[in-house]
């Protein structure tokens, strides 16, 4: 346990909410959530539920059937791929469902080939199997998405899996349709399988989609694990409620993983994701709107910054600049050597808390999430272009 990090973008959060519970003015770009309620038809969901003496009682592990099916259409109707109910293991989260996935499939001496910068939670679960993570690096120049070139110059015997996510936390870029199928298809060429996690399939802006890596390379299917959930998209980061689909063996596996680790997720929670994902998806739309206001106005303000590269996000609700150009510049009297450092002295100055790029394997950047106020985001970047221009 000792080998295990700390979530950083936990971390920073839980530091930034402390400094503001003791009188700080703290702005935090850190939580990877929706600022948005939950929409009150899913509430209401919940709500009904607390009161059925059914869901006061235990429920199937794998997850209550009517939202393994709920699941599985939803699915066919988003992303185009067709899975049974079966194929669909619900769990605590999508964190959650990565564990379950990788814990069913890795053994020790297996590699994970994990394109940088990743969400750090990825190679702590390859590590607790003792298999190891070879992180292959992307930067601003190339869209922060890997080619097949460079999955292939990774590639050995021991490779068994990539995990491959678009749009990406945190660097919010969208692979094109024929990226992602020359991926898949790379992957099925050589028996490897692929971790697709699709938490921000509704989340892209301007002409990029997300397109499902099994959809567009059918070849790979068979060697697949999807991962979903309800947090970014219906605004439910707290309810812990995601899903691994897989073929049917590694989804049986799963659910028997699973069977010992929690038994089934809360009958409340589940009872609301039913109501998510077989509802309207107006709320969704509305959310989208604001992140991409929100986004456009981030990129206007980082981008007027000497030294900052900020690429225009794409997906999800994340700005990922590099700092390059300001690195080894002496601020507030510090000669800054790292994102790490710059972080830190933007939280001790100006209150204002970031997630530093070492945290996604990308030394020299730093994450901000767009998932605030208006106004916050407004004040908070102020405060960035004020103090590093």
């Amino acid at each position: 346990m000792a080998a295990i990090t700390p979530s950083a973008t936990v971390g920073t959060d839980a530091k930034a909410k402390a400094l503001k519970a003791a009188g700080e003015p703290v702005i935090g770009f850190g939580a990877g959530e929706p600022d948005f309620p939950t929409p009150p038809h899913i509430v209401e969901a919940a709500v009904r539920a607390c009161r059925e003496h059914r869901d006061h009682r235990y429920s199937p592990t794998p997850g209550l059937p009517e939202l393994r099916e709920a699941i599985a259409a939803k699915t066919l109707r988003d992303s185009g791929l067709e899975v049974t109910p079966q194929q669909v293991i619900v769990t605590a989260g999508g964190k959650h469902a990565v564990y379950n996935a990788l814990l069913t499939l890795l053994d020790p001496g297996d590699e994970v080939i994990l394109p940088a910068p990743y969400w750090p939670t990825y190679p702590e679960p390859v590590a607790m199997v003792g298999a190891r993570t070879v992180v292959v690096q992307t930067d601003v120049d190339s869209g922060f998405r890997v080619t097949v070139e460079q999955l292939e110059a990774a590639r050995t015997p021991r490779t068994k899996m990539l995990i491959f996510v678009s749009p990406s936390n945190p660097t919010g870029s969208v692979y094109p349709p024929e990226e992602i199928e020359a991926v898949g298809n790379w992957a099925a060429t050589h028996g490897i399988w692929v971790l697709t996690d699709e938490i921000y399939e509704h989340l892209t802006y301007d002409d990029h989609r997300h397109v499902s890596l099994p959809v567009v390379a059918p070849a790979a299917a068979e060697r697949c694990v999807v991962i979903n959930g309800v947090a970014k998209t219906y605004a439910m980061t707290g309810w812990r409620v995601g899903w691994l689909i897989a073929p049917q063996p590694v989804a049986s596996a799963a659910a028997a993983l699973q069977s010992h680790q929690t038994s089934n997720v809360s009958n409340v929670s589940q009872r609301a994701a039913l109501a998510a994902v077989s509802g309207p998806l107006g709320a969704v739309v509305e959310m989208r709107l604001q992140f991409d206001r929100r986004r456009r106005a981030m990129h206007g303000l980082l981008s007027q910054i000497p030294g900052i590269n900020c690429p225009l996000p794409q997906g999800a609700f994340y700005a990922f600049p590099s700092l390059a150009g300001v690195m080894e510049r002496t601020i507030a009297g510090r000669t800054v050597g790292s994102s790490l450092e710059l972080s830190d002295l933007l939280l001790s100055e100006v209150k204002v808390a970031v997630v530093a790029g070492e945290a996604f394997g990308a030394p020299g950047c730093v994450r901000l999430s767009f998932a605030l106020s208006d106004d916050d985001l407004a004040e908070g970047v102020g405060r960035i272009v004020d103090f590093l221009s």
